[in-house]
């Protein structure tokens, strides 16, 4: 009778699990990746860079698709990710800082550090001051000595409110002194199409995205700590005589909202850094003028924390 108790309870095991649903290992269909920013901006341009190698077995083993959610700077995107997208890790979001974190501190968000889970860094793209191919300016100093004789005349677009760009440009105007319009744009292409179409006097704009376009601007500085690799010619803005450092850098990489399994985490970790630098990849930011920079989870981890203390302080002093 035991014998019968044993084997007719280890039938009714092996049935539960047959109807039991598989559980397939992750990932075992594409994931997502949500932009906060439109189609053909640096950041949706990148994003589609960064995860071409994504479907390699060695890598993350399935091919990754864009979702676009622009709107508000990054607002509208970001709000929906941390607080609608599923947190299976079959919804990445791409991240952009500072902007999140600043809209974090400026705005009433539902996005914050403590919510979102960094993966890993693509990039960091540094914020360029523009003028149109046929703009009379072709220094720093010459647009600010404008500036002085035309108090408030001129105008700077930029892709958003607290974004890297916006941060440029209150650091510029605090640094110079000047009396100056920030004109926020629906994003960065838009804001690139107001300086190209005389909109306005001037932008800030992300390097990448101008050096693309460079036969329809000028490029009269860098909002850097150093000259950058794919425009050496061009000065920054401390060697132009303004005192902006590299607090604008648009740092670029995959997060994924607070409550994802952490062995999705881990997965996902382990496996990004390698996707950015992936050969084919590596060669196509670089012959596409994207700037990138490498960073693994941890890294990232500290540098969202150091940003955040950061522009707390900056942000208290140029709102």
């Amino acid at each position: 009778m035991k014998i019968i108790n044993i084997t007719k309870v280890a039938l009714l095991a092996i049935a539960s699990l047959m109807l039991m649903p598989a559980q397939a290992d992750y990932p075992d269909k594409p994931i997502g990746v949500m932009v906060a920013y439109g189609p053909g901006g640096a950041t949706d341009f990148q994003a589609r860079i960064a995860t071409l190698a994504s479907g390699k077995e060695d890598l993350i083993g399935q091919p990754i698709y864009i979702l676009n959610k622009p709107g508000a700077g990054g607002r509208k995107g970001w709000n929906w990710f941390a607080s609608e997208a599923s947190q299976d890790g079959y919804m990445l979001g791409a991240y952009n800082v500072p902007h999140f974190i600043a809209q974090s501190i400026v705005f009433d968000t539902k996005y914050n550090i403590n919510n979102l889970e960094p993966i890993g860094n693509w990039g960091a793209d540094p914020a360029v001051l523009i003028v149109g191919k046929d703009s009379p300016f072709n220094t720093v100093g010459e647009l600010l000595a404008h500036a002085e004789a035309n108090p408030g005349a001129v105008t700077i677009s930029g892709a958003g409110k607290f974004v890297g760009h916006h941060i440029a440009f209150l650091q510029f105007a605090k640094a110079s002194g000047a009396n100056l319009t920030y004109i926020p744009a629906s994003g960065g292409v838009d804001a690139l199409r107001m300086v190209k179409a005389g909109e306005t006097v001037a932008g800030f704009n992300n390097l990448s995205d101008s050096a693309r376009s460079a036969a329809d601007l000028k490029i009269l500085a860098v909002a850097d700590l150093s000259r950058h690799e794919y425009l050496p010619d061009v000065p920054t803005l401390q060697e132009s005589g303004v005192d902006v450092d590299d607090s604008s850098v648009n740092f670029r990489g995959l997060m994924v909202p607070a409550g994802t399994p952490q062995d999705v985490i881990d997965y996902l970790a382990s496996k990004v850094p390698n996707m950015f630098g992936e050969n084919k990849t590596v060669g196509k930011m670089k012959s596409t003028n994207s700037p990138a920079r490498i960073m693994n989870r941890d890294e990232v981890i500290s540098m969202w924390n150091e940003r955040q203390a950061y522009l707390t302080d900056l942000l208290a002093g140029l709102q």
